[in-house]
């Protein structure tokens, strides 16, 4: 696969990932830290906001293509 098209294939994954992510973290938090202390939603956002960066890196790991040696 030429090294373009997997970039524009990565770009696009990354933003539907991000996009899905955000909502569906929103969503959870709405539905579940409704009536919890401030410091329960800060713990829960800045895990949720560091949490996207995982399946991130694969796409982008992906995007770089094979090693080469």
């Amino acid at each position: 696969m030429p090294a373009k098209l997997r970039s524009f294939i990565g770009t696009i994954l990354i933003i539907c990932l991000v996009i899905l992510y955000a909502l569906v973290a929103t969503t959870i938090a709405s539905a579940l830290l409704a009536t919890s202390p401030w410091w329960v939603h800060f713990l829960y956002f800045l895990l949720s906001g560091l949490l996207w960066v995982l399946p991130a890196m694969l796409i982008i790991k992906w995007m770089a293509g094979p090693v080469r040696k």
